[in-house]
């Protein structure tokens, strides 16, 4: 279960006045997902799917980092992209 200021964070980056960058796209979204999921236990996209095996490989790296810490990790992570974007 995710808290309060997670979910607030992950609308606030919805709202950011510029885009962030692919790499910091991918980041929020690994974080993300092992926040609210836990270890990516999915299978590795094709080789021809390029987005979607970029997203995998940014969620799997997190792999046995807890829910606690890839939460807190992304509440940091969207205080600096709002510092940087707004």
């Amino acid at each position: 279960m995710v808290s309060e200021l997670f979910t607030q964070k992950a609308e606030a980056v919805k709202n950011l006045t510029k885009k962030p960058t692919d790499d910091e796209m991918l980041q929020l979204y690994g974080l993300f997902k092992q926040a609210t999921i836990g270890d990516n236990e999915t299978t590795k996209p094709g080789v021809f799917d390029f987005k979607g095996k970029y997203k995998w490989e940014s969620w799997d790296k997190l792999k046995g980092t807890s829910s606690e810490e890839a939460e807190s990790e992304y509440i940091k992570l969207v205080d600096e992209l709002i510092a940087k974007y707004n």
